[in-house]
């Protein structure tokens, strides 16, 4: 079982299976994995395919597939995927010894929406220009990096797919199943979260019975804009799950 050294974890590495947002790829997630690595925590992304429209109960069993098959792990939902981490989190699978949740909800952000998901299959999901994404998704913590990479990821992804998740999204109420989870959880919130109401965030919190909550300063895109904070507290919470098994 992982020690603590210096604040890092020692001896074997706990895993990290990272479910990424909603272009899936994983592209966006290179800082935060290095910098859990430095931290001691080895982290696996589960990118999703790109060119395959899936619903959220599609991508759970695709997700169930890729999971690993030995040794312990806690399982990360950013944002689109944190519905995936919760219902999987309901019904454990043999390893998963806690689950993390950043800046992301069990049930719909925008409930009055719903009405207007048939309107979304005719949608321009790439009309939005990058400033507006950036000040939506990154805030005042966006860079020309930053935004590079949000572009990159958000164009290797068909069009088609990224519409069908904003549908998902907007649809979505797995609070059963967060009301169900049972293993400890994390939930990371964004203070200067654009794209979340602060009503949705506290109400996963206050879904989750085993939860420890954390607001820290940052975007939507937490873990891009913050990955040393993220890591930090991600690395902390694993100590501690591994610490009181």
């Amino acid at each position: 079982m992982p020690h603590a050294e210096g604040g890092v974890l020692a001896t074997r590495p706990l895993r990290l299976v990272l479910l990424p947002g909603l272009d899936a790829t994983g592209r966006q997630h290179a800082a935060f994995s290095a910098a859990m690595r430095r931290l001691g925590v080895g982290v696996t992304v589960i990118a999703y395919p790109v060119d395959r429209r899936l619903d959220y109960a599609a991508l759970a069993r695709f997700v169930q597939q890729a999971l690993p098959t030995e040794g312990d792990y806690l399982l990360l939902g950013e944002s689109f995927s944190g519905p995936l981490a919760l219902s999987i989190a309901a019904s454990p699978p043999p390893g998963l010894r806690g689950v993390i949740l950043s800046t992301t909800f069990a049930r719909s952000p925008w409930p009055a929406w719903r009405r207007l998901q048939s309107l979304l299959y005719w949608a321009p999901v790439r009309a939005l220009p990058m400033p507006a994404l950036s000040w939506l998704l990154l805030g005042r913590w966006s860079t020309l990096a930053l935004r590079d990479a949000l572009q990159d990821a958000l164009a290797s992804v068909d069009a088609d797919v990224l519409r069908g998740r904003a549908i998902a999204a907007l649809g979505v109420d797995v609070a059963v199943s967060a009301d169900a989870v049972k293993l400890p959880a994390l939930c990371l919130h964004a203070a200067q979260d654009r794209l979340l109401p602060g009503r949705c965030q506290r109400h996963l919190s206050a879904l989750l019975p085993a939860q420890a909550t954390r607001w820290m300063d940052g975007p939507h895109l937490m873990l891009q804009a913050r990955p040393e904070a993220a890591a930090e507290a991600v690395a902390a919470f694993m100590q501690d799950v591994c610490g009181s098994a």
